[in-house]
């Protein structure tokens, strides 16, 4: 992971302000952001214009902090930035950059927040153009994307109950109780773990298909071979064929010698 939010003792170490974030609701939220995460940071592994930041305090003016009026957001992303290791994301430091994107993990004691004052906070402050919350426990999903005036509207899921992020060009949707990516031809993106198993299964599929075209070739050498000593002992058969027929034109000209010796044509 990029980010990795270690609560300090304080909110600043020296210059740098470092998150102040309460430890997730449980393992299942826990293990939610951890494959939020770990599936888009492996999706573009290739690319290092980006930022996730992972239960990391956003702070975006020194009256928040003098207040400790921390938000910190459980998952966000930020498109085109240097991709580095940060210890919150501070808006000043950052060139006044907000999240492109933020997912937040209802729980019981944060879904009124989460639906209420932070959805109004990100539309309003952060112009944050996408926002997502995903309730592990209950599976309740809800997207929304800055429209005309600046107002948050709903993002309108297709057939499949998936919502579709202009900032990250995938699809987001659920999976039982997770909330997974999806390609926009309607593909998963796998976990790290599955798309091993994956490839593992795809090796071992091209290994077998391997064994079957070595073993169709040695079985084709096998028959070429047979059908090579078949022609062998044709060939042979024609030539004792042919060496009885002289030698039977050998013994009928010997016999009309002899005849014609005795005064018979044969």
């Amino acid at each position: 992971m990029h980010s990795v939010a270690v609560p300090p003792s304080s909110v600043f170490r020296g210059n740098e302000p470092w998150s102040d974030e309460p430890e997730m609701e449980s393992s299942s939220h826990s293990q939610q952001l951890m494959w939020l995460v770990a599936i888009l940071e492996y999706l573009w592994a290739d690319r290092d214009d980006f930022f996730i930041g992972a239960n990391l305090t956003v702070y975006f003016s020194p009256e928040q902090v003098k207040h400790r009026d921390f938000r910190g957001p459980d998952f966000f992303v930020v498109r085109n930035t240097e991709q580095r290791e940060r210890r919150s994301w501070a808006i000043w430091e950052e060139g006044g950059r907000y999240p492109d994107l933020i997912v937040e993990l209802l729980s019981s004691s944060t879904a009124a927040v989460d639906r209420g004052l932070k959805k109004q906070l990100y539309q309003d402050r952060f112009r944050t153009p996408e926002y997502f919350w995903f309730s592990p426990d209950t599976a309740e999903f809800a997207g929304f994307r800055l429209g005309t005036g600046g107002v948050y509207t709903e993002i309108v899921p297709n057939t499949q109950g998936w919502r579709w992020s202009e900032v990250l060009e995938l699809y987001l949707g659920v999976v039982g109780k997770r909330l997974r990516y999806f390609t926009a031809a309607g593909e998963l993106v796998p976990t790290p773990a599955e798309a091993a198993a994956q490839a593992r299964q795809q090796a071992e599929r091209e290994q077998q298909r391997v064994e079957r075209a070595q073993q169709r070739a040695e079985q084709e050498r096998q028959r070429a071979e047979q059908e090579q000593q078949r022609a062998e002992q044709e060939r042979q058969r024609a030539n004792r064929e042919q060496q009885r027929a002289e030698q039977e034109r050998q013994r009928a000209e010997a016999l009309a010698a002899r005849l014609r010796a005795l005064g018979y044509e044969p």
